[in-house]
Parts: structure tokens; C-alpha cells; sequence
């Protein structure tokens, strides 16, 4: 049976007029093309350790993932007693619990930072020379034996006038040091603390080009993360959101933005009682933060806790139920990264991003399966929340929550199939990858 006579469909403008607002809007959307791109695809790991620069050596991420698994033997060896200490449910506790053994045991460090900053305190200009330069030799045996963590670099000093030469001084060996045992390692990250100014950032862009010129690199082949720290970052004196500003400056090479607890907190008056990633100061500079990154492809990362995980086990229970609740809270915010200080905080990492993506996939996978088949339930999911979905099914690949076997089995979906859900192109949210 026939659809019938067509129905004449009337209009008034004149197509004149569309294509003199799109000739009109087309710096707008240029604009958005380059501020906004969208996230970048690439993994995000989901802490960030911090070691200083004289105590890293070659064994430092075995040393932690060592320290790490004979924490969990002694204060919680079993599933059900680790799933006591947390609270968590009982469906998952085997999971999480073997899963937590098998990543302290396979990858315990996703991401580690050699520390030239506050980790490290005033030295003597040669000792920091050295310690910069056994950084860069250690990193890159470490990626050529395949022993490094997916991400590797180092915090320098601040662009304050007081620490700025010797930042950068440790910087350039930093680098130099990595090119002349072969280049520059596929997860080399960098961090810029204490960044107050957008200027600041301007000219550690400047100090990037510089370094790539000499070498040959191609031009934005350096990134960097914008440490905030100051209160300034958040709202500069003007009014305006500074660290906005700051992702522009950037050019491109900022890949994060890192919240430090402890220096903000302090930044703002807050007593060291009270100095805790999750105080309402925190959450306002975290939220203008992200905020500002949304849609430029810049990570944001949550700080740290600086209770650590150390004495008889009730004195740990009670560290480890603090670290826990933090990183579940940051996760429900879409703060997917924080800082690891301690081995004893690596069990209670994993434990609290595992059980996260674990005990949402099954809801998760059947939400993106009636999207992907345009079928019903009872949510009636849209483009962006299909972007979510496929966004928390790969992050939880991507640290080992969960196994790509079993996303396949549950969505019929390939990686790149989720790929596709999650990073559409502008404009096209409605596109489907099948």
C-alpha cells in the first residue's frame, strides 16, 4: 500500500538567507572546531603517583605494586574482608578483590610522576642536575624494557620568579636526557604547579617550541598538565575564570588540569583539619574546572588525601575507608584521575574505580545495546547519554574493570564500535557507528 499524494510543503524564506547566516556564522563555527574539539580518545589513567626525584630508581613502580599487595595480604587477604572494610556488595567483592590482586600484580602504577616540586624541597643545583638526568635515563629503560607505566614524567618548579630558572634548568636536562637515549617516550607527561597567571602557561608553550625547534619534533609534540593550586587559577581579579584562560593559553598542549588539595586549601585560609579534597572549597575550584575543560579535550584530575594507610590494621581500615569514600565520591562527579601518595592507597584505588565500573555495567551495556538497536525500555536514552554509556564501558576497559570478552558478549558491540558512540563528530550526535 502507497503512501498516498504527497502534501505540498510551503516555505517563506528564501535560500538567500541560509546561506548568508551560514557565510555569517562561519567563524563561529570555525571557533568551535578549534576551542572545542572534544575529547581526545586516548586513555586516561586513573591516578597519578607522585615519587620524589631522589627516592625514584629503576624498581620504584615493582617496589609499589610490592609494598601494595603485602598491605592487602596483611589487613584484608580475602575477598570478604577487604568487601568488609569497604562495604562493598557481595556480588562484587570476588571480582574486585582478584581483579585488585591481578592489576597490583600486572600494571600497580597507571601513571608516575617524578616529583622536582614540593616532593622534593631546595637541593643543591648539581644534586638536582643529576636526579633530572637519572630520571630521564631510568624513564627510558624502563619504556624500552617495557617495565614503565603507560604514563611517565616529571613535575618541575613552578614559573615563579624565585624557582623559575631551576625549573626550567631541570626541565631542558629532563628532556634532553630522554632524546639522547632515543626520543621522546609515546606517554611522556609533564605538570606545571602552582599556575597563577595565563601567562604562566604562555611560557612554558614558549619553552616547548623552543625545545622542539632545536630537536626536529614536530611542532605540539610536548604537552603539559596546569596544576591549580591558587585561588587566582580559579577567579583572576578581574572576575573572569582564569584557568579557562589558561587552556587557551596552553595552545593546544594542555592535556590536564590537576586540583591540589593541599595548597589551595591552605591558598584560601582553610585549617589543615579540614584541608580534604571533598571540603565545599575544593568542590567549587573542581567544578569551575570542569566546567572550563568541558568539550576542549583537557582531563580533569582530583588531588589527593594525605592520610595514609600505615600502622596496626584498624588505624589502615580507617585510612583505607577515607581514601575509598573519596575516590568513589570523585567518580560520581566524573573526576576519573586522582593523586596515589602512598603504596597502601594503590588496593583502595583500584578496589573503589573497579567496583565503580562493575557494578554499573550490566545496566550500562543493556541501556547501549537498545540505543545501538533503537529498541525499548524503561529510559528513553539520548545521543549524549549513549555517548556516556560507551565513554564508561571503555574507561572501564581501559584500567582492567572490566574485559573486553565480556563488553562483547554483553553488547555485541566491538571497541570501535564504542569508539564511535562516544566521540561523535560535532554535529553529528545522531550518527550511529553500525
Amino acid at each position: 500500500m502507497g503512501h498516498g499524494r504527497q502534501e505540498r510543503v510551503s516555505t517563506t524564506l528564501a535560500g538567500a538567507v541560509s546561506e548568508e547566516i551560514g557565510a555569517s556564522l562561519a567563524p563561529v563555527d570555525a571557533e568551535l572546531e578549534r576551542r572545542y574539539p572534544g575529547d581526545p580518545g586516548t586513555r586516561q589513567p586513573v591516578h597519578t603517583v607522585y615519587v620524589p626525584g631522589d627516592a625514584f630508581a629503576a624498581d620504584t613502580i615493582r617496589s609499589w605494586g610490592d609494598a601494595a599487595l603485602a598491605a592487602l595480604d596483611e589487613h584484608a587477604p580475602d575477598a570478604a574482608s577487604l568487601a568488609a572494610v569497604l562495604g562493598l556488595p557481595d556480588h562484587l567483592a570476588e571480582s574486585v578483590h582478584d581483579r585488585v590482586r591481578a592489576k597490583l600484580e600486572r600494571e600497580p602504577v597507571e601513571d608516575l610522576r617524578v616529583d622536582f616540586e614540593d616532593g622534593y624541597g631546595p637541593r643543591p643545583d648539581a644534586e638536582e642536575d643529576q636526579a633530572a638526568a637519572r630520571a630521564a635515563r631510568l624513564i627510558a629503560r624502563a619504556c624500552h624494557d617495557g617495565t614503565a607505566a603507560p604514563y611517565m614524567g616529571i613535575r618541575m618548579k613552578c614559573m615563579e620568579a624565585p624557582v623559575r630558572d631551576r625549573g626550567i634548568r631541570t626541565l631542558d636536562i629532563f628532556l634532553t636526557g630522554l632524546m639522547e637515549a632515543g626520543g621522546l617516550p609515546r606517554g611522556l607527561v609533564l605538570t606545571l604547579p602552582k599556575v597563577t597567571y595565563p601567562e604562566q602557561v604562555t611560557a612554558m608553550v614558549r619553552l616547548l617550541e623552543e625545545f622542539e625547534k632545536a630537536h626536529g619534533l614536530e611542532p605540539g609534540r610536548i604537552g603539559f598538565e596546569i596544576q591549580i593550586e591558587t585561588s587566582q587559577a580559579i577567579l583572576a581579579a578581574d572576575g573572569t575564570a582564569t584557568v579557562a584562560r589558561m587552556i587557551q593559553a596552553a595552545g593546544g598542549r594542555a592535556t590536564g588540569l590537576h586540583y591540589g588539595t593541599f595548597d589551595y586549601s591552605a591558598c584560601l585560609g582553610v585549617s589543615a583539619a579540614y584541608q580534604s579534597s571533598d571540603h565545599p572549597a575544593a568542590d567549587h575550584a573542581k567544578a569551575v574546572m570542569q566546567v572550563a575543560a568541558a568539550g576542549t579535550g583537557v582531563r580533569v584530575c582530583d588531588g589527593s588525601t594525605n592520610v595514609l594507610p600505615v600502622g596496626p590494621t584498624e588505624k589502615v581500615h580507617e585510612a583505607w575507608r577515607l581514601h575509598h569514600g573519596l575516590t568513589r565520591r570523585a567518580l560520581a562527579r566524573a573526576y576519573y584521575q586522582g593523586w596515589d601518595m602512598h603504596p597502601g592507597h594503590l588496593p583502595t584505588r583500584y578496589a573503589a574505580v573497579f567496583a565503580f565500573y562493575r557494578e554499573g555495567f550490566e545496566q550500562a551495556a543493556a541501556r547501549l545495546v537498545r540505543y545501538a538497536g533503537r529498541t525499548g525500555g524503561d529510559v528513553m536514552d539520548e545521543p549524549a547519554t549513549a555517548k556516556a554509556l560507551s565513554g564508561y564501558l571503555l574507561r572501564g576497559l581501559d584500567c582492567g574493570a572490566l574485559d573486553v570478552a565480556e563488553v562483547a558478549r554483553a553488547t555485541g558491540l566491538t571497541r570501535a564500535d564504542l569508539e564511535g558512540f562516544a566521540r561523535p563528530r560535532r554535529g553529528d550526535l545522531t550518527a550511529s557507528p553500525q
